[in-house]
């Protein structure tokens, strides 16, 4: 169902191309690096007294997607806990657009939920994954489970793969993956995950990964290989790099392994289990906790690191892995590790710049590492707990907590904390306002107490 205002106009931006230092996937491209080249960039803001402040819009309740910008718009999942069209009512899963330049709704995609409810489309999460636009395209994955490409000027639909029913999918309580375009096809996770109160994978031999032919939403080639090994759900995001001048495609699984692909053709380049089955000084595994985060390509290396949603905070790992390898090579193309105390579970991605690596904690730590060799430069304690990544920017690194706050560090092998900027009212209680910033045309975005925020520096 879409609603659309102000139609006819939006037509005219579909044919324009894409601005040079727009954002528009998770990571800001294929690698997944979050990192922004952005100039001007505001370091101190008050959006209740409307310092730096561009626009607000209001969303729903629960927000989980990550912002994307290109061409002119604004994306992001929401639930409609707060309509943004009265005739729109009740519980469903919304994907809305809005101006770049002054935040006005242009208009939104509305999903209704499942009829299995929580088991496969937990009420009130709204559409959760972050869309990716591709010229006058966006794709996204529904909480439906349908991977769906509209046009980004209006929403019209283009076309829709119901990876429930074509594919024989069983997602645990929610989809969320931001799909990664490359060439002529569509990378993304399907959900396919295990029964939300036995732990069994239904339908194992249903595909965890696949890759569809974007003109046409046609499967293209596609991989069940976490199987019956998935420990709960699959929420996380594909990567694509570059190695040794030969693409790939990393998926994280379900079953703890990280999986690289050729792009083209879905066959197995490497895989690599992140579980970690070693023994610690306690005597038990390193982690049993899943992949949710991202993978990030660095040159020849990727960065991931290990954790659950589902789990309470617990010990984890960040791993640096040798792409450059083939087969199983969880023996060896670990780089180097950072596990156990010195490192949480954790569900976000990390941002490498100039040979430092950033990479926050679910247990609220967020730390400095140098990409060669692993070793901790800096530390700092955010004393709340992290669900989204850090992004840096500007000689900077921004870092929001769920307690409604942005720290911003100065990027580079010192700590130093540059500023503490609030995105809900100060003293407010109970409040759980994950998110990550991401930069655009000189513009800071993020998400808070319901809102979406664009942030700028005024003259």
């Amino acid at each position: 169902m879409i609603r659309s205002l102000r139609a006819a106009p939006l037509l005219l931006l579909g044919s324009l191309p894409l601005g040079a230092d727009d954002w528009p996937t998770l990571g800001g491209r294929p690698d997944r690096n979050m990192v922004s080249a952005e100039k001007g960039l505001p370091l101190t803001w008050n959006v209740w007294e409307k310092k730096n402040l561009k626009w607000v819009v209001d969303l729903g309740t629960h927000n989980y997607s990550m912002p994307v910008i290109s061409g002119g718009r604004v994306f992001i999942g929401t639930n409609n806990d707060n309509p943004r069209i009265p005739a729109v009512q009740g519980d469903k899963g919304i994907l809305m657009c809005f101006s770049e330049a002054d935040g006005r709704f242009l208009w939104q995609a509305v999903h209704d939920k499942l009829p299995t409810g929580e088991a496969e489309d937990q009420p009130r999460y709204g559409v959760c994954g972050s869309a990716t636009v591709d010229h006058d395209r966006v794709y996204y994955v529904s909480n439906r489970a349908e991977l769906v490409c509209r046009s980004a000027a209006d929403g019209a639909p283009v076309w829709s793969l119901d990876m429930r029913k074509d594919l024989g999918i069983s997602p645990n309580q929610a989809c969320s993956s931001c799909p990664l375009v490359s060439g002529d096809l569509v990378f993304v996770l399907t959900g396919q995950g295990a029964d939300h109160k036995t732990r069994k994978v239904k339908n194992p031999k249903a595909p965890s990964f696949i890759a569809v032919n974007r003109g046409t939403g046609k499967v293209a080639w596609q991989d069940s290989s976490p199987g019956d090994r998935i420990l709960w759900g699959q929420w996380g995001s594909p990567a694509y790099g570059v190695v040794e001048g030969k693409p790939q495609v990393a998926f994280p699984g379900g079953d703890g392994w990280l999986y690289a692909f050729e792009p083209a053709t879905g066959k197995l380049i490497w895989k690599f289990n992140c579980k970690g089955h070693e023994k610690i000084s306690d005597g038990k595994p390193e982690t049993l906790n899943q992949l949710v985060a991202t993978p990030v390509y660095s040159g020849h290396r990727v960065l991931i690191a290990v954790g659950d949603p589902e789990a309470s905070p617990d010990k984890g790992c960040l791993r640096a892995i040798d792409a450059r390898q083939m087969g199983d090579v969880t023996k060896t193309a670990e780089l180097w590790r950072v596990a156990g105390d010195d490192f949480w579970t954790s569900l976000s991605s990390v941002a490498v710049n100039d040979d430092l690596v950033y990479a926050v904690d679910i247990n609220s730590k967020v730390n400095c590492l140098e990409l060669s060799t692993g070793k901790r430069l800096w530390q700092e304690d955010l004393l709340s707990s992290v669900w989204g990544s850090p992004l840096a920017a500007e000689g900077r690194v921004y870092v929001q907590t769920g307690d409604g706050e942005v720290v911003v560090f100065q990027a580079g092998r010192e700590k130093k904390k540059l500023a503490i900027n609030n995105v809900v009212p100060k003293g407010a209680g109970g409040v759980f306002e994950h998110g990550t910033v991401v930069a655009a045309n000189g513009v800071l975005y993020l998400t808070g107490e319901k809102k979406l925020f664009a942030i700028a520096s005024t003259k």
